[in-house]
């Protein structure tokens, strides 16, 4: 069944069930930026303590599902009660060259080398990643039912909003702060104007180019 109510909560359970089975340091993953045309694609790593019972944990959803002001507030409790986090990112240049699936699985490889104790499980939103031996289950809407997996979108959805908004100052014009790098009518508009910048993804932004729409 899709998960897709944005009532949901996630839970431990997944995480437990691993506990169960010997693991102890499970890590849950998820990305933001996949799909847009500015920007570096960021993800997350996050490790839970599994007997964590803080009130604001029931507030945790899949990131879309929350106002600004509530990732925000999620973020600094989330960074405060996990076991570790950490963030990996991959730049546009990079993303062109390699591509962007390559580019998440790459992200997600450098969010878990700074988790300090090391993962020895992962649980990721959707899919694996072969580059890793460690074992890893790809938890469909994962988002909406880990709760570490749900942290982790939080984290890196903050994460990589907040490297727009800094964006923004450096490359005016394109309105950055306020779509994200995503490929809104104004965002093609933008670039139709204005060409592209230094952070716009090439392989993106191909029809806007040949277009000029």
């Amino acid at each position: 069944m899709k998960i897709t109510d944005r009532k949901t909560k996630p839970t431990l359970r997944e995480e437990r069930r691993l506990n169960r089975d010997g693991f102890r340091f499970i890590a849950g993953l998820d990305e933001v930026g996949r799909g847009c045309l500015a920007g570096p694609v960021v993800a997350s790593a996050v490790i839970l303590p599994l007997k964590c019972r803080q009130p604001w944990l029931l507030e945790v959803k899949d990131s879309k599902f929350l106002t600004p002001a509530k990732r925000d507030f999620l973020f600094d409790k989330i960074l405060d009660t996990a076991t570790t986090c950490g963030i990996g990112i991959v730049e546009p240049a990079e993303i062109d060259t390699i591509g962007i699936a390559v580019a998440v699985r790459r992200a997600m490889l450098k969010a878990i080398a700074q988790l300090s104790p090391a993962a020895d499980s992962l649980l990721i939103d959707y899919f694996t990643i072969p580059e890793s031996s460690m074992p890893q289950w790809g938890v469909a809407n994962g988002d909406s039912l880990c709760l570490s997996i749900a942290c982790a979108s939080i984290i890196a959805k903050v994460t990589r909003d907040r490297l727009m908004i800094r964006l923004d100052r450096d490359y005016p014009g394109y309105d950055l702060a306020r779509h994200k790098g995503y490929a809104t009518r104004a965002h093609y508009a933008a670039i139709a104007r204005l060409g592209l910048s230094p952070i716009h993804r090439r392989s993106f932004c191909a029809s806007a180019i040949q277009t000029g729409t």
